[in-house]
């Protein structure tokens, strides 16, 4: 447990770390200006130091705080000059410093160091940043909350060769069906969809300058709603492709919104829906478990029937059912979709895995 002296940032701490943001990233900016207009790309942190450190510690900065931020602008320009692989964030730098025993960091401010703020995050995510914190971590206020954002590089489990392959097929009404027919329905989801696009209207009809703000405040919130099914979905999908030791095969999503037609009151959500982050979502979680991933052409997917092969647009006489004109096979359509691209992702597995013919 956390000793008595570890707290959140309280009434005091507060109003320091609110000035020390703002101050600190316009001195960044400003010794950038001064890094670009003397040196376009190509200044280091010595001719920067002649030139800023004095003006830094005449805005107040401390002398580690004035070197810090000198050189995170020398490494932003040196990482822009040289292409630097991304996850190469340079060294850390005491300016935030963290004590995972206590759960507690230290933030340097204008108004001096604050020692043993506490910071709250799950047991996993601690387990994370005491084995694979990289580089430097952010301080950022958001929507009201103080939030440290750290980077964490994990290396890649190996991965298996697969029994076999689960299709997930995406889709508005349900978000993810698989090939097992596990449905994860976006029925909830779409309720409070539309609650939020409610009260949207609501307040785009005052035109003010607070309900922007509002405005502005509910999109963060509600893409941070979609963010977390997304994550969700995602973490079953892989657990059950690990457990089985199955691949998973998804649906390559280029030009699904003008391929898909949907009624006129799904339009909004079709195209408002983070497609994409929820395929990223299982490819990186599956890395991470060594699960094999592959994307594949769903061309025909919702029309192909998986056990004959018969294709025909009449096999789905409605959005949600198909049934094969045949052999008679009937279903759910999304979970026959979810089928097919298992049947898919198990043929495109073979034929990009197997190997090079031997030179004549």
């Amino acid at each position: 447990m956390p000793d008595a002296g570890c707290r959140m940032p309280d009434a005091v701490q507060t109003p320091a770390l609110e000035r020390a943001l703002p101050a600190i990233n316009e001195a960044a900016n400003w010794v950038s200006a001064v890094s670009f207009e003397h040196f376009e790309l190509k200044g280091s942190v010595r001719e920067l130091r002649n030139r800023c450190y004095g003006e830094l510690k005449a805005r107040g900065f401390g002398a580690q705080a004035a070197q810090h931020i000198i050189k995170r602008v020398a490494d932003a320009y040196t990482t822009l000059r040289s292409n630097i692989k991304a996850g190469n964030l340079g060294p850390e730098h005491r300016c935030l410093s963290w004590n995972y025993d206590t759960q507690t960091v230290s933030i340097w401010t204008l108004d001096g160091r604050i020692k043993n703020v506490r910071f709250v995050c799950s047991r996993g995510a601690l387990k994370q940043l005491v084995e694979h914190r990289q580089g430097e971590s952010d301080l950022a206020f958001r929507d009201g909350k103080w939030l440290l954002i750290a980077t964490c590089e994990i290396l890649e489990a190996p991965q298996f060769e697969p029994k076999g392959f689960i299709g997930v097929d995406r889709g508005i009404t349900n978000l993810a069906t698989t090939s097992d027919g596990d449905n994860h329905s976006g029925r909830r989801l779409g309720r409070y969809r539309r609650w939020q696009a409610r009260k949207r209207a609501e307040l785009q009809a005052r035109q003010t300058r607070s309900a922007k703000q509002l405005l502005n405040k509910r999109a963060r919130r509600e893409a941070r709603h979609a963010t977390h099914i997304n994550h969700k979905i995602a973490k079953t999908v892989v657990a059950v492709a690990q457990r089985t030791e199955r691949g998973l095969a998804l649906e390559q999503l280029k030009g699904i919104r003008e391929r898909v037609t949907v009624p006129r009151d799904q339009r909004a959500r079709q195209s408002s829906w983070p497609f994409h982050q929820l395929g990223s979502f299982i490819a990186y979680k599956a890395k991470r478990a060594g699960v094999p991933f592959i994307e594949v052409d769903p061309a025909y997917t919702s029309q192909r029937c998986p056990r004959c092969g018969h294709t025909e647009r009449a096999n789905r006489p409605t959005r949600d059912h198909f049934h094969c004109r045949r052999c008679g096979l009937a279903g759910p359509a999304d979970h026959v979709a979810g089928a097919n691209i298992a049947q898919r992702g198990a043929t495109a597995w073979v034929f990009v895995n197997m190997p090079d013919p031997a030179p004549a």
